[in-house]
């Protein structure tokens, strides 16, 4: 997670809870010595997560021997090293946390499960914004069913818990 989505007056709704879910989840899968692999969008120039900018910095620091994965596109494996990584690891099942919902989780959800990754989802684990107004008068979606949605559109390839206290890390076993 970047700072711009989880600090200050553009945060996430409900992004102190996110903050410790996710917290919670690092620390668990640091505890299993699991890896623990961050995303880190470059944004445009201009936005809130162009690189080098203070919203572009990671939230959680990572630790020296995690890995930072720097992306341009919604889904993390697009354009980047992350499938040959995760095959270098042994992983084969991913557990994501992070923002948006309906954006960079839900597409590297998608990403991973093309290439035959099992995908584990806290609820408590990902958030996005209220979703505003539509055309022909739809209202407002509040971000905790926006980010639901998100989930559900997955489909059931994935599995969804509800907390990321009920994920259990390991460590990956090389092939």
């Amino acid at each position: 997670m970047q700072a711009a989505f989880v600090t200050g007056n553009a945060a996430v709704p409900g992004h102190a809870a996110l903050v410790e879910a996710v917290q919670t989840a690092i620390d668990a899968a640091r505890a299993a010595t699991a890896p623990v692999i961050f995303l880190q969008n470059d944004g445009t120039p201009g936005t809130v997560d162009a690189p080098h900018q203070p919203g572009w910095e990671l939230h959680f620091p990572p630790r020296a021997h995690e890995i930072v994965v720097r992306k341009t596109m919604d889904d993390g494996f697009e354009q980047t090293g992350l499938d040959d990584i995760l095959t270098g690891l042994g992983i084969r099942t991913l557990a994501l946390c992070g923002v948006l919902s309906e954006m960079c989780v839900a597409a590297t959800a998608r990403g991973a499960m093309q290439r035959g990754y099992g995908v584990i989802l806290p609820h408590d684990g990902h958030a996005t914004y209220d979703v505003p107004p539509g055309p022909g008068g739809s209202g407002l979606v509040p971000a905790a069913m926006a980010a639901r949605s998100a989930e559900w559109s997955l489909g059931d390839e994935i599995i969804v818990v509800a907390s990321v206290a009920d994920i259990r890390f390991s460590i990956p076993e090389k092939r």
